[in-house]
């Protein structure tokens, strides 16, 4: 699945009015797309074992789910640091530009105005303005970075219709892996996630 298909996709979940998700690589015997393959576990080292058995295997669409957080998964699942510092900094340099050229823009361009002497083209009173927009562009950026990359704000999700998920607050702990994952094959996944030690999988139906 490409960049582009990822982000229409996702962004398909805001605005599902506007815009219409890519045509499902799997679908059940009821014609609905396949969300993924989900598995259940009892106990945290089988879990944790799992996870790196997962990992191992290349999948790169997937997650863990556990009523309390597991030393170490991060590195069991392989992840990445995020990349929302990168995101913030851009965030940051825009909101200092955006600032030095609005004040220059109206002040040397627009309306040129002298203003106890100073030349029009002094940087040193756009300062405060562009450290405020630069702090605010952060803060925006962070806020709102933060959601889009977890996919939130989502008001329903498929593993909520699978009734042994709900056990997740309390003594289970799952692996799913998403049919989105360019290695998702139904048939290799349930294999995969038998040899994990994986009880109770099932596929699960994408949500409308």
């Amino acid at each position: 699945m490409s960049m582009f298909t990822t982000i229409t996709n996702a962004a398909a979940d805001y605005f599902p009015m506007l815009l219409h998700k890519s045509s499902p690589r799997f679908v059940t015997a009821s014609g609905k797309p396949v969300y993924g393959i989900v598995a259940e576990f009892d106990e945290t080292p089988k879990v944790f074992k799992a996870a790196q058995h997962v990992r191992d295997a290349g999948y790169t669409r997937w997650d863990v789910h556990s009523p309390f957080p597991i030393h170490d998964m991060e590195e069991a699942m392989g992840i990445k640091g995020t990349k929302l510092p990168l995101m913030a900094g851009a965030a940051a340099i825009a909101g200092v530009a955006t600032a030095a050229a609005l004040q220059w823009g109206t002040s040397f361009v627009l309306y040129p105005t002298v203003v106890q002497g100073k030349p029009f083209e002094a940087w040193q009173p756009f300062v405060p303005i562009m450290f405020e927009l630069g702090v605010l562009f952060t803060a925006f950026m962070c806020i709102f970075g933060m959601l889009a990359l977890n996919g939130l704000p989502r008001w329903h999700h498929p593993l909520f219709s699978h009734d042994r998920f709900m056990r997740v607050g309390n003594d289970r702990f799952f692996i799913v892996i998403e049919a989105t994952d360019p290695d998702f094959d139904p048939a290799k996944v349930k294999k995969l996630l038998e040899d994990a030690g994986g009880k109770h999988i099932t596929l699960l139906e994408d949500a409308d």
